[in-house]
C-alpha cells in the first residue's frame, strides 16, 4: 500500500479508527503545530496537555514509534484487514486510479468524469426500522428526483454500501407548530450492524448521492 492510499483510508473512514489511533493522530498533529508555532513555550505545551491534544500514554506513543508514515500504513492495513467491506475505493472507471476523495466524480489523473451517475441528492434526518418492513432513511430531497430501483450511496456516511431503494414513501412531520413532509427511502439490503450504525449517525448535514447504478 502506498502512503496516498493510507491517507485516503484514514482521512475518509475515521469511524474505523480505534481510540488509541485517534489519540495518536491528535498527538502527532499537535507536535507538528508546536514545532511550527511562532511562540513555542512551556505554557503553550501545558495548554495542549490540559486539552488532551498531547498525551503521555505510552500505548499511544508506541504506535508512533516508527514515525508517522509507518503509523499511517499500519493503521490503514489494519482497517482493511478487519473491515474490508466498509472501505470504498473510489477508482476512476476509465483509468482505475484512486480519486482524491470518496465523493469525487472527476479523475485527477486522466480527467474522466462520471457525474452522470448521480441522479439526486438526499439529506438524512434520521433512520429507523419498521417491524416486518424495510429499513427507512428519512429526510429531504435536495436535488433531482428519487425513484425505486435507484441506489443510495452511503459512502459519505462512512459505510461502503449502495443499497437499492425498494420503496419511496412520504411522512408528515410536526414539530413546534410547523408541519412538513419528509421522504422515506426504504431498503432491504443492509445488515443489522449497518442499520445500527446509521441509527447512531442520526441526522447528517451534508447531502449524499442517489445513483442509478452501483
Amino acid at each position: 500500500m502506498d502512503t496516498q492510499t493510507a491517507k485516503y483510508i484514514i482521512n475518509y473512514f475515521p469511524n474505523l479508527l480505534t481510540d488509541l489511533e485517534r489519540k495518536a493522530i491528535r498527538h502527532n498533529s499537535s507536535i507538528y503545530k508546536l514545532e511550527n508555532a511562532t511562540s513555542h513555550n512551556a505554557n503553550l505545551i501545558k495548554v495542549y496537555k490540559e486539552k488532551g491534544w498531547l498525551t503521555s500514554d505510552q500505548n499511544v506513543l508506541d504506535l508512533l514509534g516508527g514515525g508517522y508514515k509507518e503509523f499511517e500504513l499500519n493503521v490503514a492495513n489494519r482497517i482493511l484487514a478487519q473491515n474490508p467491506d466498509k472501505v470504498f475505493f473510489n477508482n476512476c472507471p476509465k483509468c482505475n486510479q484512486l480519486s482524491r476523495t470518496p465523493y469525487a466524480r472527476q479523475c485527477r489523473f486522466c480527467g474522466h468524469n462520471w457525474h452522470n451517475l448521480r441522479v439526486a441528492q438526499f439529506k438524512l434526518n434520521n433512520s429507523f426500522q419498521i417491524t416486518g418492513r424495510e429499513f427507512f432513511l428519512l429526510g429531504q430531497v435536495v436535488k433531482g428526483e428519487i425513484k425505486t430501483g435507484q441506489f443510495i450511496d452511503l459512502t459519505m456516511l462512512g459505510l461502503n454500501k449502495r443499497p437499492q431503494i425498494a420503496v419511496v414513501e412520504f411522512a408528515l412531520k410536526r414539530e413546534d407548530g410547523e408541519v412538513w413532509e419528509d421522504i422515506g427511502l426504504g431498503t432491504n439490503e443492509l445488515t443489522e450492524e449497518d442499520k445500527e450504525y446509521l441509527k447512531s449517525v442520526g441526522s447528517f448535514g451534508t447531502p449524499f448521492d442517489i445513483i442509478y447504478e452501483r
